[in-house]
């Protein structure tokens, strides 16, 4: 569905009171009809915004642009064009405030989620968009899930928003990554309500210190986006978030901790537990993601939901996929893939599995480290494997255009520390093999861990992409062992 808008930029620009603009060259008196950051999808009418990128510089493909039928240009210093030039400080700011203005404020007439968190923000939204489906609202959600960032550039997502507001939708949930924040994705969009999951170690090869790291999210919580935080009081930094919020009247702050819930009841494939004195499920294992789902039941009713179809919207969620995902093909142990890709995700699901299992019964790990990431959480996933699980095998997830055997070496130094007679650790840099092998090692009772890649369906290794998913490959290993 494409949005039809046309507005003169000089009105544009006069009524988006965000931004500043520092000089106008050539005449302002042009139709707009969109606005768009990328040069293969401008079109006849558009405002091309040139985007310093650490490796490209939008500025380069303006002649690209114009030729393509740009009408103007979004830029911080002039270009050799002959069409119209708004040059600003900032354009990768100024373009989401554009771009909100043009498509008529979207986000204002919608209910508008956003979640982030180092873990957690994709089950949250499935959860919380089940939740206002039960609620009666047209709910969509913009995620992990369903694009190739977590969060759009702010041009796409004020174009889905307008969107999924034309098709008649209600309510949209949507991940916010810390990587949006900083590089300015989600300027120009208003929040009703705004949710904070945790904070662990992750990115730190963008945000280079986890202070960086927090600050970033902490954007979220602020008058430019919301005046309605959830927030998991149990992290130190959502604690530090609610402190920070607590003195400011126009901010109404509400958190959700562990000790809300009674009689949890954890499953490989579901969580039962009491909240607000009503018995509620999700369909989806590991006791971790009770956090996930009061993170989730709490934002539904401070928006007004009721606890009746907060407890219908969770049981009808379906699993998410890569999420504490159970694959079975009748085997007698259990078999979870699970997208934890950080020490704090990668014990939480760990300690769910030992949970689960018997006391005489084995973890069994299969796990890697991406390439061209952060670095300094290889050896701390090294030494939660080892001290979580019985039994590990180091394997190849997405190295890119790093050696896959360094990488399991910097996992391995800090596996090595927690390894003794009852443990071992093997490295297999074939990922299929080591699947293989894991589920060879398995006897009944036992549970295996797949995780690192979750829902993703391809593997990332030098410059291709290859069909790999470790839910699908666990399958077709499971039917063949049978």
């Amino acid at each position: 569905m494409s949005v039809r808008v046309e507005r003169q930029l000089d009105e544009l620009l006069a009524s988006t009171s965000e931004v500043t603009v520092t000089q106008i060259i050539g005449s302002a008196e042009k139709k707009v009809s969109n606005i768009t950051h990328d040069s293969s999808k401008v079109s006849s009418g558009s405002i091309f915004c040139c985007v310093v990128g650490e490796n490209v510089d939008g500025h380069n493909f303006a002649k690209v642009a114009a030729a393509n039928g740009a009408v103007a240009l979004l830029v911080e210093r002039r270009v050799e064009t002959d069409i119209t030039q708004v040059v600003v400080a900032d354009v990768r700011s100024a373009m989401g405030f554009l771009a909100a203005e043009l498509f008529d404020r979207p986000s204002q007439k919608l209910n508008v989620v956003g979640i982030t968190g180092t873990n957690g923000k994709t089950t949250t939204a499935h959860l919380l968009a089940a939740i206002l489906h039960q609620h009666g609202w047209s709910t969509s959600v913009i995620g992990t899930l369903t694009g190739a960032r977590t969060t759009p550039e702010s041009t796409d997502l004020q174009r889905l928003l307008a969107e999924e507001l034309d098709r008649g939708c209600q309510a949209v949930v949507m991940e916010v990554s810390s990587h949006a924040l900083t590089l300015r994705r989600v300027e120009g969009t208003s929040f009703k309500a705004t949710v904070f999951t945790n904070l662990g170690q992750d990115h730190l090869d963008f945000h280079k210190s986890t202070e960086e790291y927090f600050k970033a999210k902490a954007r979220l919580f602020t008058k430019q986006f919301t005046k309605m935080c959830i927030i998991n009081r149990d992290d130190v930094h959502g604690s530090l978030l609610i402190d920070a919020l607590s003195n400011d009247r126009d901010m109404h702050c509400e958190s959700f901790g562990i000790d809300d819930a009674r009689d949890i009841h954890a499953e490989a494939s579901k969580v039962s537990f009491t909240w607000h004195d009503k018995r509620f499920e999700i369909n989806t294992g590991g006791e971790f993601n009770l956090m996930n789902a009061l993170a989730a039941a709490t934002a539904a009713a401070k928006l007004g939901v009721t606890f009746g179809d907060i407890c219908k919207g969770l049981a009808a969620a379906s699993a998410v996929p890569g999420r504490f995902e159970t694959v079975s093909a009748g085997q007698n142990f259990s078999v979870v893939v699970d997208y934890a890709h950080t020490p704090e995700a990668l014990q939480n699901v760990l300690i769910a599995a030992r949970q689960i299992v018997g006391k005489n019964d084995k973890v069994i790990l299969v796990f890697g480290c991406g390439g061209g990431r952060d670095q300094l959480k290889r050896p701390k996933m090294g030494s939660v494997a080892l001290k979580f699980a019985d039994l590990v095998y180091i394997t190849s997830d997405n190295p890119r255009h790093e050696d896959a055997q360094t990488i399991a070496d910097e996992i391995l130094q800090g596996a090595s520390k927690d390894l003794n007679d009852s443990k071992k650790v093997m490295i297999d840099l074939d990922r299929r093999h080591a699947i293989a092998a894991a589920f060879a090692s398995a006897k009944p009772g036992d549970i295996v861990i797949i995780a690192g890649k979750g829902h993703e369906a391809t593997q990332t290794i030098g410059a291709y992409e290859l069909p790999f998913s470790d839910a699908e490959v666990s399958r077709e290993l499971l039917k063949a062992s049978l």
